[in-house]
């Protein structure tokens, strides 16, 4: 049985989380949150110690290693500009680091990370569960298996229409988030890079506080993909069923059907690195450097390769 704190208790991932950890037949800790909002612990380690202090968790991890009985695993499920310097404090407390998507902000903070898992022996892993999806997986073995040089044409959407508190809160702040291709969209381009190959060009039409869009030439695949958090960007027989999210991957014109398997995915993230696998810091370098690139771009409107529900607001 490993040993496990966690860091963004109170966060809306944060149960997935906890989930994982009692499912792999291991034990949560230590959490802490500076909002004490975390009553859902209760169902599943209501033993477990909790802070709203860092220091004061910090002090509690590092008491329980000097007493050679330390966590494993940190997991952490903070906001998105909290990572590295969380997951550092994992590396420095001797244990392994399971971290949300984005793993880091900025290319250049993956080169940090690697000299010091170098220096501790210890491992950073990041959730990126749509590799795991079985849908996923099984268009990848159809691209390896199908012509080597055959380009495939993708259309993505994703929106999901979130309320004036999201722009308040560190979601909507671009230097804490990373912007909407880095906070809801990085695991599509992770998954996009992963089965079609690496990026050859990325071109930015639309970027906004709440609504992204752009072409990604890829290696086997040439991408238009939309997001959005504002739900005036939803299709109008979609916002008239009064849905609030759209979610959409077209491979060739033919819609990839992935709605259903989401439930279980942290859970075979754990046991995937529990057994020896995960995901390094390495393996999520191409998706960073990508929404990087995407959010320092100049947008150049419509033209060219663009997604189709541009056209709906021109």
């Amino acid at each position: 049985m490993k040993s496990f704190a966690l860091l963004g208790a109170a966060g809306y991932v944060a149960p997935r989380h906890m989930k994982a950890i009692k499912d792999t037949g291991n034990r949560l800790i230590a959490a802490m949150d500076p909002s004490d909002s975390v009553g859902i612990i209760d169902s599943y380690f209501p033993e477990a110690h909790f802070f709203t202090e860092f220091e004061r968790f910090d002090r509690h991890v590092d008491k329980l290693r000097r007493k050679d009985n330390g966590v494993d695993y940190v997991s952490i499920c903070s906001p998105n500009y909290l990572h590295d310097a969380h997951i550092r404090f994992a590396l420095r407390s001797h244990a392994h680091a399971i971290c949300e998507k984005p793993l880091v902000l900025n290319p250049w903070n993956i080169d940090g990370l690697e000299e010091m898992e170098k220096e501790t022996g210890k491992n950073v892993y990041n959730i990126l569960q749509l590799r795991l999806h079985p849908a996923i997986r099984a268009l990848k073995a159809r691209v390896e298996n199908g012509p080597k040089d055959q380009k495939y044409d993708i259309d993505l959407s994703y929106i999901t229409s979130r309320g004036r508190w999201y722009f308040i809160s560190w979601k909507g702040d671009i230097h804490k988030s990373g912007g909407i291709a880095t906070n809801i969209g990085i695991h599509f381009f992770d998954m996009l890079i992963w089965v079609f190959g690496p990026v050859h060009e990325n071109i930015v039409h639309l970027l906004t506080q709440n609504t992204a869009a752009g072409f990604l030439e890829l290696k086997n695949a040439r991408v238009r993909w939309f997001l959005s958090v504002d739900a005036s960007t939803l299709p109008e027989e979609i916002a008239k069923k009064g849905q609030k999210t759209f979610r959409s991957i077209a491979v060739n014109g033919d819609e990839l059907e992935f709605s259903g398997g989401f439930t279980d995915l942290h859970t075979t993230s754990y046991e995937d690195i529990l057994s020896g696998g995960g995901f390094s810091a390495s393996v999520a370098r191409p998706c960073i450097e990508t929404v990087y690139a995407i959010r320092n771009a100049e947008s150049v409107g419509i033209r060219g390769e663009y997604h189709p529900f541009l056209k709906r607001g021109a």
